[in-house]
């Protein structure tokens, strides 16, 4: 499970944004006396809805040769999948992909022109998605230059593109990565890989619900699978080596070979192994296994996230996105933040769940700062701020997760400069003046409260099935929320205060309440085309929940909406009554869970999470065209080079791409196993 930034660095009121906010002096306020250091030239160039940042990996020169080496070689591996998460995002991405790289390299025709310019940012945005579709808003990106043109680059540079390939640039077939439309054939109609462009949604309920599984430690069902029909007959295409993307998983295995060879550690080494073993066979009993040695491996400086992991882009909730994220441990800040995985247990045993929900032992949870050291797939260039895994939840409850905050990639956030949204959507200068004082250090404390507290909360009860497999379509918006609310309960709480995360308890909650409520109902529709309704699982989540609450505090006028010279603003009257409310919401929330009420999840999503107020959605819209910053923030990763002499490696340097294209082409050129 991810935790995405919600809107890059582009508001100054973002959720999830916290690290470096210096607000006392007391020795024991963690979070708040983390300050960022200074940044390198953080911005690599700004093209369309995008942004292109750079982070850097502080520490890594303080790791010994035999670290390095590690980091290298997972580094490696991971990009070594690149191209897998190409072929899973669409069909045609990869072919599309080489035909505009090529069109870029080689054609020596007029580029002054606006086609030619029209052409740069089409491709880059391609490149910042994986594909053709937004890497966010699921929507097709269409050129704005037109097919002649793109016949005429292709025919100048030697390139080639036919058929379905090309037509589907201009058309309107496979529109959407992910359709999560209630009335849509959800798998039909969705243009992600998953699945055979003639499988229907019918065909994947009753292909895996015939699939008999241990109820007690059930296997993640169709995890690392194609489902196609061959000869009429549904048949899973599993990925492995020898297998489907096979060319490119013999590179990854290649590299955690090397890696294993230099493991800090016997239970890491016996990780990578399992991780190895998985590869080579596709079996998921060795993904558990795998996922278990890795939970417990947590000596050392180095940590992974690598595999098929996240099932956001499947509508069905089966197939995991290809994914990996190389870890440095942040001694200092994990030794502060590990107050909150010390007092887990109180934070269950004191939550509004239903008894009979609540988890008597928390297991194992660990929170940990990390730097990021390379990302790859899923997490490259758009990436997440913190991390949560395993996500088999029998594994969660009787091993334990790892929850991380990606620090380095937080304080590239940051430093990449706020604007002025902030002052232009709050409703008053106190609420701006609080989110300018505790904003961000209340932002960090949701992140950390919703990996360690969050996703570790709660059970599901005996005899019910897996949230995919009772929630459905609704079970990655409904967990997501499930999460935000336990993180928001406990930011009104003097408990925080009490274990030393924040001076003032009260104030740091109010900024969070007010940044939350003023994205859930307002700003976060900057992402949205006028006429759209809400798909992606984060962006529903921030809006149920904040729509939820507002609805059940009318009476109480709890949460105020006001209408000031043409715009609308939502205030907050009364924060305890605002968290009593989010209690209710997460205990209810729970309950769906735990009970497997699918009825009860798709009207809470349907009714609160995805329509849009049309006449708000256009003054915003309106209101947000005088800020130039992009609302969409991606990475380019730092260059880990080797120093050899003779066989050996001797050393490393670290070096920062000049630009983005540059990378981009170079990573297509070395790690291009697929084609």
């Amino acid at each position: 499970m991810k935790f995405k930034l919600i809107y890059g660095a582009a508001l100054a009121a973002v959720m999830i944004t916290g690290c470096g906010e210096k607000t006392g002096n007391d020795e024991k306020d963690a979070f708040a006396k983390a300050e960022s250091p200074k940044p390198l030239s953080t911005e690599v160039e700004q093209v369309a809805d995008l942004k292109i940042l750079r982070y850097d990996i502080p520490g890594f020169e303080n790791l010994t040769l035999k670290e390095q080496k590690l980091v290298y070689y997972l580094t490696q591996a991971g990009l070594a999948g690149r191209d897998i998460m190409w072929a899973q995002n669409y069909r045609h991405n990869l072919e599309i992909r080489k035909a505009l790289e090529t069109v870029y390299t080689n054609y020596k025709g007029d580029k002054n022109n606006e086609s030619w310019g029209q052409f740069e940012t089409y491709l880059k945005r391609v490149w910042f998605a994986n594909g053709i579709h937004h890497h966010y808003s699921n929507d097709k990106m269409k050129p704005e230059f037109n097919a002649d043109y793109l016949k005429q680059l292709l025919a100048d540079s030697g390139a080639s593109l036919e058929g379905e390939a090309f037509d589907v640039l201009f058309n309107d077939k496979d529109s959407k990565k992910v359709n999560l439309s209630k009335d849509a054939d959800i798998v039909k109609e969705s243009a992600i890989n998953f699945y055979g462009p003639d499988v229907t949604t019918a065909d994947v309920e009753q292909f895996y619900g015939a699939i008999k599984v241990d109820n007690k430690e059930p296997i993640e069902v169709g995890l690392n699978t194609r489902l196609v029909k061959e000869n009429g007959k549904l048949v899973e295409q599993v990925y492995k080596s020898g297998g489907l993307y096979g060319a490119a998983i013999d590179r990854i295995i290649f590299w955690l070979e090397k890696a294993q060879s230099v493991a800090e550690s016997e239970q890491q080494g016996k990780a990578l192994g399992l991780l190895i073993e998985y590869y080579k066979t596709g079996s998921l009993d060795t993904w558990d296994d795998y996922a278990i040695a890795w939970v417990n491996s947590t000596e050392g400086n180095i940590d992974w996230i690598n595999g098929f992991i996240e099932v956001y882009n499947d509508p069905k909730g089966y197939k995991g996105s290809y994914e990996t994220i190389v870890q440095i441990k942040d001694f200092d800040m994990s030794k502060k933040m590990a107050a909150l995985s010390k007092d887990a247990q109180w934070f269950e045993d004191n939550s509004p769940l239903m008894p009979e929900h609540k988890k008597d032992t928390v297991k194992g949870v660990s929170y940990k700062t990390v730097i990021v050291a390379g990302e790859a797939g899923d997490a490259s260039p758009s990436t997440p701020i913190g991390v949560n895994l395993p996500n088999n939840n029998w594994i969660r409850q009787a091993q334990g997760s790892k929850s991380v905050s990606l620090g380095n990639i937080i304080n590239a956030y940051n430093n990449a400069g706020g604007s002025g949204r902030l002052k232009e959507f709050a409703h008053d200068e106190e609420e701006i003046a609080l989110e300018e004082e505790y904003g961000k250090l209340g932002d960090k404390l949701h992140t950390a409260l919703h990996e360690v507290v969050g996703h570790a909360s709660g059970q599901i009860n005996e005899g019910v099935g897996t949230p995919k497999e009772t929630l459905k379509s609704y079970k990655s918006t409904i967990e997501e929320g499930r999460a935000d609310l336990f993180g928001l309960y406990y930011l009104m709480d003097p408990k925080l205060q009490e274990i030393g995360l924040v001076q003032d308890w009260e104030k740091t909650g109010k900024a969070a309440y007010d940044g939350y409520i003023r994205n859930g109902l307002i700003t976060q529709l900057v992402r949205l085309n006028l006429g759209d309704e809400v798909e992606e699982a984060h962006m529903r989540n921030r809006q149920w929940v904040s729509a939820w609450a507002f609805e059940r505090g009318q009476a109480d006028n709890v949460i105020e909406k006001v209408t000031r010279d043409g715009k609308t603003y939502y205030n907050i009257t009364d924060y305890k009554k605002l968290r009593t409310i989010f209690g209710e919401l997460l205990r209810e929330t729970q309950r769906i869970t735990s009970e497997g009420d699918y009825e009860a999840a798709k009207a809470l999503v349907e009714d609160y999470g995805v329509k849009v107020d049309q006449q708000i959605h256009a003054e915003v819209l309106e209101r947000n065209k005088q800020f130039k910053s992009a609302p969409y923030s991606g990475f380019v990763n730092p260059m880990i080079v080797p120093i050899i002499e003779g066989d050996e490696i001797t050393g490393f340097t670290i070096e920062q791409p000049e630009t983005f294209e540059g990378q981009m082409l170079e990573y297509s050129k070395t790690y291009g196993h697929l084609k």
